[in-house]
């Protein structure tokens, strides 16, 4: 199973949007998929259509309460995508992980002893805003890493404390973690800073950086209210299509031998 986290520290960059979009991409592509959810509010559940009241075990037990991976999956209504929730308890394990052994490590071994994981082809990690306890965990269980990364001014600021910290994530707890790829979202084409940020992005981290940018687009907003990724509220639309377009691109660089399974 090939581990993808989805994390940047800044909120509001799309990160849960790209997570679920992407998970439902893989999936109907044949993909067995998994995704967890790592973020204390919740919004991958709810964007895939899991209510607070499905939410009978969650990542929460997965990190606090020892609950064997099985347990905490949910089947989602999108044949080949499942989930692991996240509930409001999530918000406490920051305080409680830290006084747990091995507490950067809680993520990785639950999936390791969850049987379970075999049965999925890949898993994306969607990390909280922070680059706190549960986002240390999603990146050092995960094999590389995935940033959405809006086109602002201080995009590239925010992105070289993310780089240390996978750096130290590296040294420390993860040797093999990489960077599969750096998405541009929120996309403006009538506004000359997108361009200007773009460029410096590209500049400076190369062919890391998807061809694919991420247009703003209502129904990509629109699409988590009603339950559903965007690519099933509206597949048309232009941020679905762009989505469809990173999934490609996504699936070229994963390894081949996992491609081909």
């Amino acid at each position: 199973m090939i581990r993808i986290a989805i994390a940047n520290q800044k909120g509001g960059v799309g990160k849960t949007t790209t997570a679920i979009n992407m998970a439902t991409a893989l999936a109907a592509n044949g993909w067995r998929t998994l995704l967890i959810d790592l973020d204390p509010q919740g919004n991958a559940s709810t964007g895939v259509g899991v209510g607070p009241q499905a939410r009978e075990r969650s990542s929460y037990d997965l990190l606090i309460g020892d609950e064997p991976l099985a347990d905490c999956i949910i089947e989602t209504q999108f044949q080949g995508l499942d989930l692991v929730p996240a509930t409001v308890d999530l918000s406490g394990a920051e305080v409680e992980l830290v006084g747990v052994g091995e507490r950067a490590e809680r993520l990785r071994d639950a999936l390791a002893k969850g049987g379970p994981a075999a049965g999925y082809d890949i898993c994306f990690i969607d990390c909280p805003p922070s680059l706190g306890l549960l986002t240390l965990n999603a990146l050092t269980a995960a094999d590389t890493l995935l940033v959405p990364l809006q086109c602002e001014f201080f995009a590239l600021e925010g992105l070289s404390q993310l780089l240390q910290t996978v750096e130290r994530v590296q040294q420390r707890f993860n040797a093999d973690l990489g960077i599969i790829g750096v998405a541009l979202t929120m996309s403006d084409k009538r506004n000359r800073l997108t361009d200007l940020v773009a460029d410096d992005v590209r500049s400076c981290l190369g062919q890391l950086v998807f061809e694919t940018a991420i247009p703003r687009n209502v129904r990509l907003s629109e699409a988590p209210s009603h339950g559903l990724p965007a690519l099933i509220y509206d597949q048309h639309c232009a941020g679905s299509r762009a989505y469809l377009s990173l999934a490609r691109e996504l699936i070229a660089r994963l390894p081949e031998k996992r491609k081909a399974a």
